[in-house]
């Protein structure tokens, strides 16, 4: 488990990163922020702020949907429409048209940034993949392997960290005689960016749980290995990586 002072240092550091990766430029309509977030493009996401009927409307201009339909992703299905609604409301995000919006007040702007800043991610990160893959959805995968073997979980929670920003966990396993609480995310395209975001939720989750919880991550290395370069900044957080490829080895580990 991390201790609070490793805890505290990483979400000094996370923020201080945060802080130095974001500009702004204003428009006509509002503004426009540039994150330190990369996408897969390598390109630094972009969030627009715009007011309307005194609220504060955050977007992303429809540039997640957008850039994925242009690879040929057809968001028509229903298994597909049920998959991105469902991680949208874990955010608190909606959908208009192509577009992902969170409405947000003066007071809680900055949460509302993150999250949507999150959601961009995990939609992303949740519908790239090859067209040998497009029909088996990375997380349903792991949750289909869980269910299979009888595993005890909670899917899809959304819990508070030590630095008040709410995460979307996937799967918050319950502790047993054997084995502590278990916090598992699943992450199809195990790069140094999307971990980067991923190693934050997990430690500053872990760092608030009572009692001991183990940080866990599923990595789906079945089209590419995973990097020496990722596997060390998750080992260096103490967040266990499990390898989809062998994940019968991880049956004591999830189901004990």
């Amino acid at each position: 488990m991390v201790n609070a002072v490793d805890c505290q240092a990483l979400i000094d550091e996370y923020l201080e990163w945060l802080k130095n990766g974001l500009s702004g430029k204003s428009l006509d309509s509002g503004c426009e922020i540039t994150t330190p977030f990369l996408d897969r493009h390598n390109d630094h996401l972009q969030i627009y702020v715009q007011r309307n009927n005194g609220k504060v409307v955050l977007t992303d201009d429809g540039y997640t949907i957008g850039d994925l339909v242009q690879t040929g992703m057809d968001f028509g299905t229903p298994k597909r429409k049920q998959m991105l609604d469902t991680a949208l409301k874990g955010f608190g995000v909606r959908l208009e048209g192509r577009r992902l919006e969170v409405d947000a007040s003066p007071r809680n702007v900055g949460q509302k940034m993150h999250s949507l800043i999150q959601s961009m991610i995990t939609v992303n990160d949740m519908f790239v993949m090859t067209q040998e893959r497009v029909a088996s959805l990375f997380f349903e995968d792991v949750k289909d392997f869980l269910d299979l073997h009888d595993v005890r979980y909670i899917d899809r929670v959304k819990l508070s960290g030590a630095s008040g920003f709410d995460h979307l966990i996937d799967f918050v396993i319950p502790r047993s005689s054997k084995r502590p609480e278990r916090l598992l995310q699943t992450i199809n395209a195990p790069t140094r960016n999307t971990v980067t975001s991923y190693l934050f939720a997990l430690t500053d989750t872990v760092s608030e749980r009572q009692g001991e919880t183990q940080a866990l991550a599923f990595l789906n290395d079945e089209d590419a290995s995973v990097s020496v370069t990722v596997e060390d900044a998750l080992r260096a957080y103490e967040v266990s990586p499990l390898y989809w490829t062998r994940r019968d080895e991880t049956l004591e580990v999830l189901a004990g």
